[in-house]
């Protein structure tokens, strides 16, 4: 999740990706459009050394974020006109399978101090958006909080703190290696105003499904990522999964009835 303060945003890893690389309709020339070692050399990196894109979606590898890069010089400019959107990963839905999605288990690290029963509480509420929705069920494993990293192969993913001023809180894909499955939230998810800590971390949990940032739609305008999706809902500018400052109409990040939809349609009812 971005930070959305006036002044403060940054669309992409850099602000390189939000300006040139951002949408077609820029019509960037390809003198503006910065070379991959470029790109590369301004890409923000995390504490886990993973590059973050898009704001709150991590890269692992050098490899990965050039065909991320591809994708968004040479990728497809076709428009996909069909809300809720599933991210793909060689045209096949990167979604958790049935069984799985029904035991999504998770540590919460012991590191977050005098705010760890904070964010126990915000991961919970958090969750349960996804829960009475569909057939998602996070499943909290408070016995492994004391060990509680990427390591740790008794739970699917652990949440972390992070310190950085380059986002409120990131997550990952159902794709996403186990070494990088974490989801981590920094000390300003207590400070972001309108963004509550359940909605942030719910936002957080839809990547985690495998919902894509819903500004990317051509309906939204604004905020390109790339085409790597399929549509689930109708468009929804209100979504918990598109940012406000993307030409978003929510100004708190609140589940909409159309994304109960989305996820009952990936996941069941």
């Amino acid at each position: 999740m971005q930070r959305s303060r006036l002044g403060a945003i940054a669309l992409g890893t850099s602000a390189l990706l939000g300006a040139a690389l951002a949408s077609p309709a820029l019509a960037a020339t390809d003198t503006e459009i910065p070379s991959f070692s470029e790109y590369q050399a301004t890409a923000y990196q995390d504490a886990d050394k993973q590059y973050i894109v898009n704001g709150d979606e991590p890269i692992a590898t050098t490899g990965e974020l050039k065909a991320y890069y591809d994708r968004m010089v040479h990728g497809s400019e076709e428009a996909m006109e069909d809300g809720l959107i599933v991210n793909t990963v060689g045209g096949v839905d990167d979604k958790w399978s049935a069984s799985q999605v029904r035991n999504l288990t998770y540590c919460v690290s012991t590191k977050f101090g005098s705010r760890y029963a904070d964010v126990v509480s915000a991961m919970a509420s958090g969750a349960q958006l996804w829960e009475d929705a569909s057939a998602v069920d996070f499943v909290y494993v408070s016995s492994q909080d004391a060990n509680c990293n990427t390591r740790n192969k008794s739970v699917l993913f652990s949440v972390e703190p992070v310190q950085t001023s380059q986002y409120i809180a990131r997550a990952f894909f159902p794709s996403t290696p186990k070494r990088s499955r974490n989801v981590l939230i920094d000390d300003s998810i207590w400070s972001s105003g309108s963004w509550t800590p359940t909605n942030i971390v719910g936002h957080e949990l839809g990547h985690t499904l495998g919902f894509r940032h819903e500004h990317t739609r051509p309906e939204a305008g604004t905020c390109f990522e790339d085409n790597n999706w399929r549509p689930l809902t109708p468009y929804d500018s209100s979504s918990i999964m598109h940012y406000p400052q993307c030409n978003g109409t929510s100004s708190n990040l609140s589940m909409t009835a159309t994304d109960r939809q989305g996820v009952a349609a990936l996941y069941g009812a």
